[in-house]
């Protein structure tokens, strides 16, 4: 995600939902997705980190100004430039979809998007009728997690 401006060349501070950035100082490229659903392809001119966090200048953004304008949009990757996953370790994307399933096993809804928050990521539930609302994901209470494509699709759900 990116955050504010930091000093005055167009530097944009990057928030990772992973906590990776090596993968990131790596691309030449990226997809940005800005708040109101606008993309850009953005090419990186320089990345710098120090202990206040990750930073990403790129080409064309050199004042404070233009960088604000992509404060909270999302900086897009594909797989294969994504960071690795480790055992246990899941990408965001992939919940989507998800059937929500109850302790019996009976379907509850469907994953519609993910939501972070602080100590647990939100699901956010759609129903039919196009009910929705809010379901914390908790790893330990979801060992049933199995992706699309592998087997069949339950994400038990903490509430």
């Amino acid at each position: 995600m990116a955050g504010p401006p930091s000093g005055v060349e167009g530097y944009i501070r990057i928030h990772s939902l992973s906590g990776e950035t090596a993968h990131l100082a790596a691309l030449a490229r990226v997809a940005v997705r800005r708040a109101d659903g606008g993309e850009a392809a953005l090419e990186i001119e320089r990345v710098r980190e120090n202990g206040a966090g990750f930073f990403i200048k790129f080409k064309g953004i050199d004042t404070p100004e233009d960088a604000r304008k992509w404060s909270g949009a999302e900086i897009l990757v594909s797989r294969e430039e994504a960071a690795p996953l480790g055992s246990g370790e899941y990408y965001i994307e992939d919940l989507k979809g998800l059937s929500l399933c109850g302790e019996d096993g009976a379907t509850l809804g469907v994953v519609g998007d993910v939501i972070e928050g602080g100590g647990a990521s939100l699901l956010k539930r759609v129903l039919r009728r196009a009910r929705r609302g809010l379901f914390r994901f908790v790893t330990s209470l979801s060992a049933k997690l199995t992706l699309p494509g592998v087997a069949p699709c339950c994400a038990p759900c903490g509430f």
